[in-house]
């Protein structure tokens, strides 16, 4: 991991080899999330082995097909780009060895993985069953598409994208999910997760601003994300502002105590949920129609 020496959460990418981001749990100094981004070129094969962990691969430009001790699969219809359509993921459980092989010009593929002790069957999402979530209101109106979303047959891993237009507030107002909170009732509050923020921008000269901070203060940091750029969130809030002229895509990973995204709102701008008043007419900015 190459980091931004003005901010220790923000991660660079590399242009020296074709796996252009890399996070693994120990750069995060956390216990499970592991997180890659990779370029490949036709007729280029990857081969791997899931071992001990339960992977989930984002299609975000191209297409592959892959083989596996459990079965095969191609994608037709991958989008040319993050902005250009809707993901196929595909869900890869412990002990499957694959072999992905690139079907374009250009693949970019992103994906997560962790430990698991737990089997479960391999899933190949297309865009056609990506649920569409429109989130928030006016100028914090952001889409959000359900790739490995809560309940998805997985042990950890959670994922999801997220579009913001541009000059418009994302993950706002502010959430955390950085311990296990259970009410009276067994009902699970909050979770305790580990999140990885991947971010593609409209344009090369475009970025976005993310805020990490505590109530404590313990933690307060900002981040300038940039095409490509990781930010690492390992604990505290973490909101989102797309600079105005750029749209904004991120990848979130999570991983942690519980399948989910339970979480807990800044209750000092919790006030704002209910303020809107309406949504922006930019939204759905991808779907699954412009796949082809």
């Amino acid at each position: 991991m190459k980091q931004d020496e003005q901010c220790r959460l923000l991660a660079k990418p590399s242009d020296a080899t074709a796996v252009y981001q890399h996070i693994s749990r120990e750069d995060g100094a956390w216990q499970y999330l592991n997180f890659a981004a990779r370029v490949m070129r036709r007729d280029e094969i990857w081969k791997g082995d899931t071992g001990d962990h339960e992977y989930a691969i984002i299609l975000l430009g191209g297409n592959y097909r892959v083989n596996t001790n459990k079965g095969a699969w191609q994608t037709v219809n991958g989008r040319k780009d993050v902005f250009s359509g809707m993901a196929h993921s595909l869900y890869l459980p412990r002990h499957t060895p694959f072999e992905l092989i690139a079907e374009s010009d250009v693949l970019d593929i992103a994906y997560g993985w962790c430990e698991t002790d737990r089997d479960f069957l391999p899933v190949f999402k297309r865009p056609e069953e990506v649920q569409i979530e429109i989130r928030g209101g006016d100028n914090a109106t952001r889409q959000i598409n359900d790739l490995l979303g809560p309940g998805f047959p997985c042990h950890r891993l959670v994922a999801v994208e997220v579009y913001t237009p541009s000059g418009n507030w994302s993950s706002f107002p502010a959430h955390k999910h950085d311990e296990r909170i259970v009410d009276e009732n067994g009902t699970l509050v909050e979770a305790r997760l580990e999140e990885t923020y991947f971010y593609k921008i409209s344009k090369p000269q475009g970025y976005a601003i993310q805020r990490v901070y505590t109530a404590d203060g313990s933690l307060d940091e900002i981040a300038v994300a940039r095409h490509n750029d990781v930010v690492l969130v390992p604990k505290g809030y973490h909101p989102v502002v797309a600079g105005h002229g750029y749209d904004v895509y991120y990848l979130n990973f999570l991983a942690g105590s519980d399948q989910s995204l339970a979480n807990t709102p800044d209750p000092d701008h919790a006030w704002i949920f209910g303020t809107w008043k309406g949504q922006d007419e930019r939204i759905p900015m991808v779907t699954a129609k412009m796949n082809g």
